[in-house]
């Protein structure tokens, strides 16, 4: 049965606060009137004005309750109900225009409840509007209810005064069985839920992880919904308990319930037909479109759901889209990109620079007794159509898996391979080495391409996008180390055990290839940190170089935590501060996020530099002037080699005859895929050639190597 009260109809508008969560001395408006700063000085109607309403078709059950500005005109206000204090900014003859949508400035046929109403807004047919502050040239138009309640949070994982811990939010990452559960709060970042789910060991991180949310917001009940200026809203059914910012832009929501939406000027975030959100945070720039359901979540700044997109239990990373696919209980750094039909991510930590083809089910088969599985994605993880994983799996950096439905685990710790299921050899085949061997167009595009759409205005966050960095580094002097023991047999094929939890057999390809590769991808990589370091400090001799880097002994670890890469060290460092109270704040923990990203070009040249003597097995004292001219002209080579792997995959676009089969003219072909001359990328890479051997070069010449 429904329960259905009964109140005298002269309390509607009244007792928001409950008297026992009401401070002494305070009255139920006291919160808002610290929220509203607009600096407006109200006044009672005047009798005359009073008398227009009244006319107008209005009705109040209290009109001393109605305060309005000195600039109101009451003949701009019909047919609506008002209950409790209302406060009304000035209203002018206008009427505002928003992409077509034309509104006369006032207020029509509504019911208010409780509300702040800034200047020159204009409100049509807002059938239930309640407890909301609203700021200046705000559009409404047709919404069934637009309401806050008292104990609203707004989409962060609190609570408020009086309520029980079984109400509260939480956001199921990484693992179906809330096991790595962390709070949802506004400001959240993609590093801040890393080191919350990762570190799920450590209490003490934990319980302290949980004090930063609660600090960071006001337990007090009675907080007022609030909408931005120029803020637009129209023909949305639903709008329950959520924070709104400036200048966003709401059409057609069907259901909008405990949120915050950050919006600006300069990033405006929109939500459009169709959409349901439920209990999250909606980062500024976002967009959401067409049908789309999100539940616990966080999308995090320039990042889109679109095309009946479901984002459940899941966290989503900066300047990614997701569309036409369901998302659960997964943990995705910046730059991803998922944007077809029927694919499934499922549990997962994808760490950026990601691309889920259709078809793909990353997660959904669990090969243990409960839905307890993981899979675990490095950056530039990139499943190909129709792949199917099974938990738990782990994939290096810049994985891509063939077409497959892989029947066991994978661990896969060799980076920038290719890896397939030979379904008529029943093995499991591995190509290091892949992106440069036959992909290098897509590779290097891809880096471009995520710094070029890198839209966040305030990069909290230092986000790697090369793929030489020091995590790949790294996980390479892993691979070259693990390819090196392997011997081959009669056949002169190479096989190794642990990377699928089968019995079949898993060969690697290309292994001398591979390893070749990779030992000149190490020294292009300290070359190309050193020859930076170079041009940066103008360096006239071989020995103020060798003075300005510091030496380690040995090759520092790194952890890409939510994009950002920060040395082991540094990482416990960090938690080391959360725990003893050094960091007392999310705001101090992302100020250690811009620390390490202010020192990471000092840090990531130490660790080119010792990953070079590494490679060169030498020593520092051995780094000559010598050495240092063979690795830049070396340099040079590889760099040419890379430019060269650019043109001739791209190349192949235009010259496969099954490519081409369907076009009748070259003319044809070139119209609808531009000359391949005239690419631009490719005439960047040519350019950055010519510039790179120009400054090795100078720099010979110049430090007379």
């Amino acid at each position: 049965m429904n329960i259905i009260t009964k109140h005298p109809v002269n309390n509607l508008g009244y007792g928001f606060i409950e008297e026992n969560y009401l401070p002494k001395e305070k009255d139920e408006y006291y919160l808002r009137n610290i929220q509203n700063k607009n600096g407006v000085s109200y006044r009672n109607l005047t009798s005359i004005e009073k008398e227009i309403l009244i006319r107008n078709g209005n009705n109040s059950d209290d009109w001393s309750k109605i305060l309005v500005s000195e600039a109101f005109d009451p003949g701009l206000v019909k047919n609506c109900k008002f209950f409790g204090l209302i406060r009304i900014g000035k209203l002018e003859p206008f009427y505002l225009e928003f992409h077509n949508l034309k509104m006369p400035v006032g207020l029509y046929n509504s019911t208010i409840i409780s509300c702040d109403l800034g200047d020159n807004i204009c409100i049509d047919n807002a059938s239930y509007l309640s407890h909301y502050i609203l700021g200046n040239e705000v559009m409404i138009a047709n919404v069934n209810e637009l309401a806050t309640t008292d104990y609203s949070k707004f989409g962060n994982g609190i609570l408020k005064d009086g309520e029980n811990e079984n109400v509260r939010v939480w956001m199921e990452l990484c693992n179906e069985n809330g096991g790595r559960k962390v709070l949802p709060f506004n400001g959240m970042l993609p590093g801040d839920a890393y080191l919350w789910s990762k570190y799920i060991d450590d209490e003490e991180l934990q319980n302290k992880f949980i004090l930063l949310t609660e600090k960071e917001f006001d337990k007090r009940r009675g907080y007022y919904g609030t909408v931005g200026d120029r803020t637009v809203i129209k023909n949305c059914k639903i709008i329950k308990d959520v924070r709104i910012g400036t200048d966003a832009y709401l059409k057609g929501a069907n259901k909008l319930k405990n949120l915050t939406i950050d919006s600006d000027e300069d990033r405006t975030s929109q939500i459009g037909e169709g959409c349901e959100l439920v209990n999250g945070i909606v980062g500024y720039g976002c967009r959401i479109f067409y049908g789309v359901k999100a539940i616990r979540f966080v999308m995090a700044s320039h990042s889109q759901l679109k095309y009946g997109a479901r984002l459940i239990n899941s966290y989503l990373g900066n300047n990614s889209t997701i569309s036409c696919c369901e998302v659960l209980n997964s943990l995705i750094f910046p730059a991803h990109e998922q944007h077809h039909n029927n694919s499934f991510l499922c549990a997962s930590l994808v760490m950026g620079q990601s691309n889920i083809a259709a078809g793909a089910t990353i997660g959904s088969n669990h090969n243990s007794r409960s839905n307890d599985g993981e899979i675990i994605a490095g950056r530039g993880f990139w499943p190909g159509l129709c792949v199917s994983l099974k938990h738990n799996s782990k994939f290096a950096t810049f994985t891509i898996l063939a077409k497959a439905d892989f029947p066991a685990e994978l661990n896969i710790p060799i980076p920038f391979c290719l890896v397939s299921n030979d379904v008529a050899n029943d093995m499991l085949v591995v190509m290091p080495a892949y992106w440069f061997m036959y992909n290098m167009y897509a590779l290097s595009r891809n880096t471009w391409k995520y710094v070029d759409r890198d839209r966040r205005t305030e990069k909290i966050q230092t986000i790697e996008y090369d793929y030489l960095a020091p995590d790949t580094i790294n996980e390479i002097f892993d691979a070259i180390k693990i390819l090196s023991k392997l011997s081959p047999d009669e056949d002169g094929c190479y096989y190794i055990d642990g990377f699928e939890n089968s019995n079949r057999k898993a060969q690697i390809t290309k292994l001398p290839e591979s390893l070749k590769l990779f030992t000149d991808l190490i020294i292009y990589y300290g070359a190309r940190q050193v020859l930076e370091h170079i041009k940066k400090n103008n360096f006239n001799s071989f020995e103020e170089l060798k003075k300005s880097i510091s030496t380690k002994i040995t090759r520092s670890k790194w952890i890409n935590v939510g994009g950002q890469l920060i040395k082991t060290t540094d990482v416990e460092k960090i938690k080391q501060q959360i725990k003893t109270g050094k960091i007392q704040s999310w705001q101090q923990l992302h100020d250690m996020y811009k620390k390490t990203g202010a020192a990471y070009p000092s840090d990531k040249l130490e660790h080119a530099y010792t990953s070079l003597l590494e490679v060169l097995n030498i020593t520092s004292k051995q780094f000559t002037a010598d050495t240092c001219k063979n690795v830049l002209q070396n340099a040079v080579t590889i760099k040419e080699w890379l430019c060269k792997g650019i043109y001739e995959s791209r190349e192949k676009d235009y010259t496969n005859p099954f490519r081409k089969m369907v076009y009748d003219t070259k003319k044809e072909m070139n119209k609808v895929l531009g000359k391949l001359e005239d690419n631009t990328f490719i005439q960047q890479q040519l350019k950055d050639l010519d510039a790179f051997k120009k400054d090795v070069k100078e720099v010979i010449k110049k430090m007379q190597l």
